[in-house]
């Protein structure tokens, strides 16, 4: 990803935090010589002393599945808010609309987790960051059905070896011109722009 020196966001807390906050992202792999493959999932985002590691798992009909064995890296996008910018919020003139938004990408290695209960522990993760509640009724599911479910997915972790963070926030414009866009971003009747409004900063270098 081009993250011109404006717009980096190197502070791993806070991109961990909006990895966790998007968790739904898009996993691209390629074998080699093939076309780039692309899959929406939900991620967890588990940090270790090693560092950070994903784990998702797909359907075992998607094909997706069969590029985890190739050397090269795989990559997620963990996409945020984003929200067309007018023209008419600049004080310098003429100028030209843009897309603020903000994205991670994360590169790692993909690691095939086939044990039996190696997949219930990714499960387990999964409900557990999103409906906690519901775990121990997972865990009363009927054996034959759960077996079943299992048998159908493919369950992967990747010990990511690099982030790209970028925050597009205007960080170029004016303190006034920042204002013009954040009040804009808060009129909205997008909850996507009123979000980004709140991590637009008002002041430069902030």
């Amino acid at each position: 990803m081009h993250v011109p020196s404006p717009n980096r966001m190197d502070d791993r807390a806070e991109q961990v935090a909006f990895m966790r906050q998007y968790s739904f992202a898009t996993l691209v792999t390629a074998d080699s010589g093939a076309a780039p493959r692309a899959t929406h999932l939900p991620f967890v985002v588990v940090e270790e002393s090693a560092g950070l590691r994903l784990v998702a798992h797909l359907a075992r009909v998607n094909p997706q599945w069969r590029d985890f064995g190739g050397a090269a890296e795989a990559l997620v996008i963990f996409q945020g808010p984003h929200a067309y910018i007018s023209p008419t919020l600049y004080q310098r003139q003429p100028s030209v609309p843009t897309w603020n938004y903000a994205a991670v990408h994360v590169y790692g290695r993909l690691r095939l987790l086939e044990g039996r209960e190696d997949k219930l522990s990714a499960l387990r993760q999964l409900v557990t960051v999103n409906e906690a509640p519901w775990l121990a009724e997972m865990e009363r599911l009927p054996a034959d059905f759960l077996e079943l479910k299992l048998g159908g997915i493919v369950a992967f972790d990747i010990a990511v070896t690099r982030v790209e963070a970028r925050w597009k926030l205007s960080q170029d414009r004016t303190p006034q011109e920042r204002r013009n866009i954040v009040d804009a971003l808060n009129g909205s009747e997008d909850g996507a722009a009123r979000t980004l409004a709140g991590m637009t900063p008002l002041e430069p270098g902030a």
